[in-house]
């Protein structure tokens, strides 16, 4: 498996990473395990999680899916063949939140608890802290790289001028930078990465792992109708999809699918896979693994780019309706 260079922070990833949100949720632990060897062994990389996973759940309190990964990583042997990307900063209970010094030294090690490891591959700060000075924030996270307890930090959900600003801070004041971008893109939700944002990670270097790459499942082609999202647990999130537009982009993931013997799902993370480092997407099922590690073989032609370019391009109406915030019950 051919891998990419993360930012400047000398990983190198495969084309895919693989979403931990599931594990201790829609994915109980040996389900988990067994999809993480399987990634293991077709040759992909990078796990991506966050402490809060799954704590939307009646029940859970958050670290489910960390500590499923740490289950796996004793259990497997195979923590050296493997990148652990967690995040932080999402609210874990009273005063657990935020990127402040104090609460980062607290998190790390809950996480690394959890995880069952000695450092953290990408640590990233899951959301923009506008109450926590960058300077501390980043200074934290350069204690906690000379401990060995992090090899690399990586921002998500940052703003344009958010990063750019923590990247003059990190290069001003000698500390380390956001060597990634976690953003929301997909081929349905384009407007807010496209354009400044994806402009500064080109020109910085960043490194760019998406999340929600097949919007939840939209871009699958398994949500047609209605009838279609009764009992789905993300299927709330497919509903304001089902519109003018996304119903052309269906059309032309199912006409790209037919000329190239893939899938829909294959195709979505394909457009992905030539614009950004990694899209990150998740398995329930052994099936579903080996369907989305098709993508992985999948070159897309030209024309067929242009035509899936064309039939999600973002209008003004289009960019208006992608002011829906992410569903704070995995990102």
């Amino acid at each position: 498996m051919n891998k990419r260079k993360l930012g400047n922070s000398g990983l190198e990833v495969a084309p895919w990473a693989l979403g931990g949100n599931v594990f201790g949720w829609t994915a109980d632990e040996a389900t988990s395990f067994r999809l993480l060897d399987a990634f293991v062994d077709a040759g992909l990389n990078l796990i991506d999680t966050a402490d809060v996973y799954s704590k939307w759940i009646p029940g859970h309190a958050g670290g489910e899916s960390e500590t499923v990964i740490g289950h796996w990583l004793k259990k497997s042997g195979k923590r050296g063949k493997v990148l652990i990307a967690t995040k932080l900063g999402v609210e874990m209970g009273p005063g657990e939140t935020g990127l402040s010094r104090a609460y980062m030294m607290r998190a790390v090690e809950r996480s690394l608890t959890r995880l069952q490891t000695d450092s953290i591959d990408l640590y990233q700060s899951h959301r923009d802290d506008d109450k926590t000075p960058m300077e501390e924030t980043l200074a934290a996270f350069g204690e906690l790289i000379k401990a060995g307890k992090v090899r690399a930090i990586g921002a998500s959900n940052f703003k344009a001028d958010r990063l750019a600003e923590a990247l003059r801070v990190s290069k001003e004041k000698g500390l380390p930078r956001y060597e990634s971008l976690q953003p929301w893109y997909n081929l349905y939700d384009r407007a807010e990465f496209e354009g400044p944002l994806a402009e500064l990670c080109k020109r910085e270097n960043i490194g760019v792992i998406p999340y929600f790459a097949l919007a939840s499942g939209f871009l699958s082609g398994k949500y047609r109708t209605a009838k279609d999202l009764e009992g789905k647990p993300r299927g709330y999130r497919v509903k304001d999809m089902m519109n003018e537009r996304g119903f052309r982009i269906l059309r032309a993931l199912d006409t790209v699918a037919a000329e190239a013997k893939a899938t829909p799902a294959q195709v979505s993370l394909a457009w992905l896979m030539g614009r950004v480092t990694a899209p990150i997407a998740s398995a329930t099922s052994l099936s579903q693994f080996n369907e989305l590690l098709g993508a992985t073989k999948l070159t897309l032609t030209a024309a067929q780019v242009k035509l899936l370019d064309d039939a999600s391009a973002i209008d003004a109406a289009a960019a208006a309706a992608q002011t829906r915030t992410p569903p704070p019950s995995s990102r």
